[in-house]
């Protein structure tokens, strides 16, 4: 005999079924009388003779309703469940290594950006007539446009519904905004004195000066916040069209296109430009922001050409655009309510980013005075242009020095990703490639497949999980900091810097896979729940925690220390620089031996973040799949 199952959900004409359909809708998330789970198709259950009672999977019994759906009651479960993979929807299709080339490709662009504002930015507003304080205030536009930005970026592309996607918009506005006010920033001095010229103005006058100054700070402050809207949009566009599985290899590639974009904007800075290209600019700095501009709008081109997002008009409609004020108080409740793994990666990232902050902006100063110790020794009386031109050379030895940890930055991105053991599983072959790609593959084709797959499983260290990956690297990057006690000579300062590239690489690829998976598992399930409930309402599926918001919270995680670095390091400058000139300044050493210390909070977080969970035992003998440690209460679920 069949089992009782109940009968499919429809809608009553009744007022007395209507009241039920309405209760059940509460509870189940759709219209109809609730229904009754039945047992599982999986578990047996003995008899009262103790033998095995029929299973509803034996051929004794007949087949199921097609009209039941079993997935109701998955749909209750909670959004932390591990148990994705165990789905009956059919899971996501691997993406080849050329579509996540493509869809990380304006990453790279956006590094070649970032590479010409820090290393040729300063020397150019100098150059303008600007003081080292002025350039202070300058520089904090970059922290400043990562706070503000980068979350109203994200809440805005979260709900938009454009039907050229959620973050093309953004990317392609925020690309052609970051090319004029490159090439602005550029020719501010040469638009300025064509400009008050027509009114009769010396070109050398000091007014003259202070308009050009004034104006290129309009155009650096345009800048960062242009180049903030791309990377938000990017880094949520990366989220929106990887596959779950797929989630760490793309942030992986994401990481190889930074290195690549660090490399390239490093080599320009060497070449004498305006030999080469002349026909983009007559300065260094005209040449590189013209190449900056071509890169970050040809790249973003191709990825906007060549991936398609989902329409964002079939999900699930959008709130309300927040004002100004109202954008703070969303902010502030999406950070309440952020899921824990999540927040406990923002914290980490938050004292990562204290420690690298110094390295980062003073590591070519450090590197410098080191160089320089020997020769201010020996010459104590060295005129003002003398010590420029000493520190020009150092600078320029210095600048070598971070384009080796670039290489080996890239390095590690191409190299070490293939050691760390995958969070998530990939489908089957079965399940990912349709039966005609089976049928027209060949023999020699799958042949070769296989045996890559074994070399890359082999090359697997088990333990090495991404976050125990992350964790290590935040103890190499303290251990390098607290080594510049023990450093005297420019060789072994570069050794250093070089080294510093493998932690700097998981900075970029790990705490951005970690968040990517959780924002793209979350989805995911929301998108099987809502194609599970057939009467569901879509206003009932809307994501709280949607990529962009989340992104944009994130990179506060990054760019709020940096304000708080640029503080404490003004302090420890103010009582331990030397003079220019002088051997032996130690002040940006303690600035770097301070972010060690950082690093090692960024350790102890990171170790507090949660490891996706592995099937042990419990105290009855039975499998439990343990997820993440949350609050210190470890929850479990048989596995059947």
């Amino acid at each position: 005999m069949a089992p009782n199952l109940p009968p499919s959900p429809t809608k009553s004409t009744t007022s007395s079924d209507s009241r039920d359909s309405k209760a059940s809708l509460q509870r189940y998330g759709t219209a109809g009388p609730a229904p009754q789970s039945p047992p599982s198709p999986r578990n047996s259950r003995k008899g009262q003779n103790g033998t095995a009672a029929q299973t509803e999977g034996s051929p004794l019994l007949e087949p199921e309703s097609p009209s039941f759906d079993h997935t109701r009651s998955a749909s209750l479960e909670s959004l932390d469940s591990l148990d994705w993979e165990e789905s009956k929807h059919e899971p996501e299709p691997s993406k080849s290594i050329f579509y996540l080339f493509i869809l990380t490709l304006s990453i790279g662009g956006l590094q070649v950006c970032w590479a010409t504002e820090l290393s040729k930015g300063s020397p150019y507003l100098q150059s303008l007539g600007m003081s080292k304080s002025l350039l202070a205030f300058v520089w904090i536009a970059g922290p400043l446009g990562g706070v503000l930005v980068q979350p109203y970026v994200g809440i805005r592309s979260d709900n938009c519904r454009s039907r050229f996607g959620k973050r093309l918009p953004f990317m392609i506005g925020g690309a052609l905004t970051t090319a004029i006010s490159f090439l602005c920033l550029a020719w501010t001095r040469e638009m300025v004195q064509a400009i008050l010229g027509i009114f009769g103005a010396n070109p050398d006058s000091n007014g003259v000066q202070v308009t050009s100054i004034v104006v290129a700070i309009i155009w650096v402050y345009i800048l960062d916040f242009s180049i903030n809207t791309v990377q938000a949009a990017i880094r949520a566009f990366i989220v929106d069209n990887a596959p779950l599985h797929q989630q760490e290899d793309a942030n992986a590639w994401a990481g190889r296109m930074t290195g690549i974009g660090n490399i390239l904007g490093y080599i320009s800075g060497y070449e004498k430009l305006p030999k080469l290209l002349p026909w983009l600019g007559h300065t260094q700095m005209q040449v590189l922001c013209a190449i900056a501009a071509i890169a970050i709008c040809s790249t973003v081109a191709i990825s906007a050409l060549s991936i398609r997002e989902r329409d964002p008009r079939l999900g699930a409609p959008p709130s309300e655009n927040p004002g100004l004020l109202s954008f703070f108080v969303r902010s502030f409740q999406s950070a309440k309510r952020m899921p824990l793994q999540i927040r406990r990666v923002c914290i980490a990232q938050f004292f990562a980013w204290l420690g690298w902050f110094g390295f980062l902006f003073y590591e070519t100063t450090y590197v410098g005075q080191i160089k320089l110790n020997p020769y201010f020794a020996s010459h104590p009386d060295l005129t003002p242009d003398e010590v420029d031109d000493a520190w020009e050379d150092a600078t320029r030895y210095a600048t070598f020095a971070l384009l080796i940890f670039a290489i080996v930055s890239f390095l590690a991105n191409v190299i070490l990703p293939f050691f760390v053991h995958p969070t998530y599983a990939a489908p089957s072959t079965s399940a990912t490639f349709s039966a005609s790609n089976d049928r027209s593959s060949t023999k020699l084709t799958s042949t070769i497949r296989h045996q890559l797959s074994q070399v890359i499983a082999r090359l697997e260290i088990k333990w090495l999980t991404l976050r125990r990956a992350w964790l290590l690297s935040h103890l190499m990057f303290a251990l390098c900091m607290f080594s510049t006690f023990f450093i005297f000579t420019s060789t072994a300062a570069t050794i250093l810097t070089a080294i510093i590239g493998i932690p700097w690489a998981f900075s970029h690829w790990a705490p951005f896979a970690l968040i990517s998976a959780e924002i793209a598992k979350r989805d995911l399930e929301t998108r099987r729940s809502a194609s599970r409930l057939e009467e569901a309402d879509p206003a009932a599926n809307k994501q709280d925690d949607q990529a962009g918001v989340i992104l944009g919270l994130h990179n506060v995680a990054i760019s709020a220390p940096q304000i708080l670095a640029t503080l404490i390091s003004s302090i420890i400058f103010k009582f331990a620089q030397r003079p220019r000139g002088e051997p032996y300044d130690t002040s940006v050493g303690w600035v770097l031996r301070l972010g060690g210390v950082a690093a090692l909070l960024a350790a102890y977080f990171t170790y507090r973040i949660g490891e996706e969970g592995n099937v042990s035992r419990d105290d009855g003998g039975n499998s439990m799949r343990y997820e993440r440690v949350e609050e210190g209460v470890v929850r479990g679920r048989e596995v059947v």
